[in-house]
Parts: C-alpha cells; structure tokens; sequence
C-alpha cells in the first residue's frame, strides 16, 4: 500500500466517541495533523532563514571590528605612555634633569592617563557596538535614547560634585599641574603632595596632617616644586654702616658658601647682593638673593643667616632688630631716680630728708 493511502486511511479512521458519562476524551493528533506542522514550519524556516542568518552574520561582523578596534587603541594608547615615559628618561642626567619629576610621579601621571584613555576608548567603541547590535535585531532605540539622556541629565544634576571632580583631575593629570612629591599651595590647604587620584588629591601638612583635597575645589594651585625656587634673606644694619665693607663681607659670605658641600647642588645661581632694598632714618636693609633647587629656599635661607650673622660678628657689623636702630647713648641718668621718696612719718634729719629737700631749704635750715 502507497504512502498517500495510509495517511488517508489514518485520517478517515473514526474519532473516539463520547464516554456515557458525558466527559470529551482527549483528541490524539493524527498523523496528517503533524504532517502539517512540520510543513508549516519548515516553510517558515525556509522564508526566515536568509534573514536570520543576515542578522547573525552582521552582529558577528560588529563585534569583530569592535575588539580589533577597541584592541588597537589600546595597543596605540599604551605605546604612546611608553614613548612620553622614555622621552623623560632620556633627559635625566643633563641640564633639564633637575626640572623634571621624579620616577614615581611619571610613573603615576602614565598610568593615571593611560588608565582614563582606556577607559574612554573602551566606553565609546562598546557602547557604539551595542546600539548597533540593537538596531540590527529592528529595535527601535528612540525611546531607549531618550530614557538615556534622561537618566544622565538626572545623574548629572545629583551628582554633579563627582563629576566635578573627576573633570578637574583629569585636566590636572594631562596638563601636569602637579605630581607625586611636589609641595603646592592649593587654597583650601597647602603641603607636599602624596598621591593623586582623579577625585581626591592627598597631600601632607607642615606638621605631618593628611590633608583630602576634592580636585573640584582647587581653584589654584600654587606649585613650589617645579622650575627653580628663590632664596632671599633681608639683613637690618645701621644707617653709619660703611657700605663697602658690607658689601665685600656679604661677598665673601657668598663665595665661601657657593663653593662647600651641599650647597652648591642646592644653588643654581650665584648668591647674588642686590643692594639697598629701604633705608630709614637710622637703619637700612640690604637685599641678599639666590636661585635654589625647587623646595630647598628655606634651607638655604637659614644657613644663609646664620654664615652672615657670624660673619657680622667678626667685622664688628652690628644688626638691629628693628626698622629703627636704638640709639647707642643713653641718656645720663637722675641721680635722685634711685632715691624713695621720704614718707611723711620719716625722720626730718636723715639723709634721704636732706636728699629731697630743696637746696634753698638746705641753706636756711637751721645749724
């Protein structure tokens, strides 16, 4: 028997009748029933297969490009860190070595702007990939934008603080404000720097305090670690001082000083006497000057004063206190000053008496 006359006498055999009851048995599927199933699918199939197959390959094709993209930017950022770190290397040990970073602030400052560059690269090219992806699949993205931008403009305004922040540190890392091992003036606090971060700066206080700094709230800094620093020491002398003995005693303060151990790695410049910054009625100030290794002034300020104050003493230069001198002369003194008074109880005849009367009461005063 042929194939077709099975399937017709299977489906011309008779449905299952009623129970007595009055319960409908179940309706088993015929084969004709299933033989139009597989038909209706395979033909859906069939028509859906080509578009199927088209989203798959484009959704294969994006992220393929997007992390051979995404890899060779990263490859290009972490060669371009490198090149900036090399490039600073290679100067130490000359001229301008002095007035770069040192090895751990470079190092920090690559890898705070490597680390923001990556992330960037990565958000822009995945995100990119993402949307793409969804449009593939016939999404419409209108509202999913539109609830994005929402969402940010919310963000935006709850936490703009943090944005804040991570806006000026960033700026701050690229354009090198400052780095690891600096002392800045940053306004709202002062001292040498220990880490820097994209929200919070760290630094330490004079007195050995940690200070936390949001970068959003620097509105200048001040960096007394980058260039050169300079030491400058004001010296109050008597307005009779001959002036070119000082000026030679401060010279020879200056070569003695210039040419000893440390001090001539921390000055960069020869001590300079810039001459007379004010003179007074009976005093004037002598300007003494020198460019220092950056954070090293007041160092070279203290031991500055103290070769001069020596140097002073053994040419007989006196230095006042003051903006005014105080007078050599004293004025002679009262003789009766050191004399009490005589109190009205006292003895008539003693010689504290005697000593306060008036001389024409002395005369008349009977013998």
């Amino acid at each position: 028997m042929s194939l077709p006359a099975v399937l017709l006498a299977a489906g011309s055999s008779p449905s299952p009748s009623p129970s007595p009851s009055g319960s409908t048995a179940v309706t088993v599927p015929t084969l004709q029933d299933a033989q139009e199933s597989a038909t209706n699918a395979a033909s859906w199939v069939e028509q859906n297969w080509s578009t199927w197959l088209a989203i798959g390959l484009r959704v294969l094709l994006i992220l393929v490009i997007a992390g051979v993209l995404r890899a060779v930017v990263q490859r290009a950022i972490t060669k371009l860190i490198d090149r900036m770190t090399r490039t600073a290397e290679a100067v130490d040990g000359t001229s301008l070595g002095g007035l770069l970073v040192n090895n751990e602030r470079r190092r920090q400052r690559s890898q705070a702007i490597g680390s923001v560059l990556r992330s960037v690269a990565s958000f822009v090219i995945l995100g990119t990939a993402a949307l793409m992806i969804l449009g593939a699949f016939q999404i419409n993205l209108a509202p999913l934008l539109a609830s994005a931008g929402v969402a940010g403009v919310a963000i935006g305004f709850g936490a703009r603080n943090l944005v804040t922040d991570f806006l000026s540190g960033v700026f701050m890392i690229l354009e090198d404000q400052y780095g690891v091992g600096d002392t800045i003036d940053a306004g709202v606090a002062s001292g040498e720097v220990i880490e820097v971060g994209l929200r919070v700066t760290k630094l330490r206080g004079a007195n050995g305090e940690i200070w936390y700094v949001r970068n959003g709230e620097v509105k200048r800094i001040g960096n007394l670690s980058q260039g050169w620093a300079t030491a400058g020491v004001d010296v109050t002398v008597k307005a009779s001082e001959d002036l070119d003995r000082l000026k030679a005693t401060l010279d020879e303060v200056a070569e003695k000083m210039s040419a000893e151990e440390p001090w001539n790695e921390l000055l960069w410049s020869q001590i300079e006497v810039l001459g007379l910054d004010s003179v007074l009625l009976d005093s004037m100030v002598v300007r003494v000057s020198a460019k220092t290794m950056p954070g090293k002034s007041l160092t070279v300020e203290r031991e500055l004063r103290w070769r001069i104050k020596r140097a002073f003493d053994a040419a007989n230069i006196r230095i006042v206190g003051g903006a005014t001198a105080a007078e050599d002369e004293e004025e002679a003194a009262d003789p009766t000053a050191a004399v009490a008074a005589p109190s009205a109880l006292a003895n008539p005849d003693s010689a504290q008496s005697a000593a306060a009367s008036p001389i024409g009461a002395q005369r008349s005063a009977p013998k």
